[in-house]
């Protein structure tokens, strides 16, 4: 009997030590298991590509690399810019509509792919308000039309008198099919009833070049665009498209002030592909409001002629589903019109 109670209480020691230490190796994998979950999905844990879908030079490419240089200073990654330019930003947006919606892959763009393509273009391969994630509104900026030097117009009565008393004579320039400039000009038309011809260009730096080199008469863009041809007298600036005159061209009257009752502002967001995930979301739209609180940042936008605008990741969502309201009216006559 002695020997069985010591054999049982032996036992009993050797299944207690057993026990404790197959929970403590339990416990120790468990904690690994954690850890390396949380480190697979700690974000950024690799360069994140931002993708601009223009070509390099605009104000979008421009605000971009800001970003850029300052996503990757705070979140402890490179951010690196990458131009997809072609079809209006449609080359570009499509490659981020159809990305992997893990953080990795975003869009900064203007008003055409994130609104107004999908109303201008028969068909596109995404759609502006399923197909992405929005996460920040940054900035927007009035429009301006401006002439290349060597024509005679230097007003807006003065343009409009020349196109009525020789319609379709002169041309404009914009970014694209779809893009702000091409319905702004559109809508100049309308407004006053006089006809120009539009020559789209696969985005704002090569119709600029064609501006300032004369193959063109005209052209309508953000402000930032054709500010430093303004400054160097390489373009005229003819009207700026804002409500009010803008701060970097305090001399350039509004088309209101030249009677014509109307007006047009660009934007331009950050957005990523749908099913990004919200945490992701969160963190690039508390370090995008951060970055344009920033008075250095801030400072840098206001040369650029963009106004800074930020808020949540909701509101911009919001904000494009009413831009496409807002265009639709237009963007439905000038289909008739091309169909007739």
């Amino acid at each position: 009997m002695r020997i069985f109670a010591h054999r049982f209480t032996l036992f009993t020691v050797c299944y207690r030590v057993a026990s404790r230490l197959t929970l403590t190796i339990v416990g120790i994998f468990s904690l690994a298991a954690v850890s390396c979950a949380h480190a697979q999905s700690a974000w950024p844990s690799k360069p994140v590509r931002i993708i601009v879908p223009y070509p390099v030079g605009g104000s979008t490419d421009l605000l971009a690399r800001l970003m850029a240089r300052y996503f990757a200073d705070t979140l402890g990654q490179p951010f690196i810019v990458e131009n997809r330019a072609g079809a209006n930003g449609n080359i570009g947006a499509t490659f981020v509509a159809t990305a992997p919606a893990d953080g990795y892959t975003l869009l900064l763009s203007t008003t055409g792919p994130l609104s107004l393509n999908k109303l201008m273009y028969e068909t596109t391969s995404f759609d502006p308000v399923t197909d992405f994630a929005p996460i920040l509104l940054i900035a927007e900026a009035p429009l301006v039309l401006v002439a290349n030097p060597s024509t005679a117009v230097k007003t807006m009565p003065e343009l409009i008198s020349a196109l009525k008393k020789e319609p379709g004579k002169f041309n404009y320039a914009s970014a694209g099919n779809g893009s702000m400039g091409h319905m702004a000009g559109e809508m100049i038309q309308e407004q006053t009833s006089t006809k120009m011809i539009h020559v789209p260009y696969k985005g704002s730096t090569p119709a600029m070049n064609d501006l300032v080199a004369g193959v063109v008469d005209f052209s309508i863009d953000l402000v930032p665009t054709y500010l430093p041809q303004i400054e160097s007298g390489k373009a005229r600036a003819i009207a700026s498209l804002g409500e009010k005159r803008d701060p970097s061209l305090p001399n350039t009257p509004t088309l209101r002030e030249s009677g014509i009752p109307t007006s047009s502002t660009g934007w331009i967001g950050l957005v990523g592909p749908a099913g990004t995930p919200a945490e992701i979301v969160n963190t690039l739209n508390q370090r995008g409001n951060a970055f344009l609180n920033r008075q250095d940042d801030r400072a840098s936008l206001d040369k650029m002629g963009l106004r800074p605008l930020g808020g949540t990741s909701d509101h911009f969502g919001d904000f494009i589903s009413a831009e496409l309201e807002k265009w639709q009216p237009l963007a439905a006559r000038l289909s008739s019109s091309t169909t007739k």
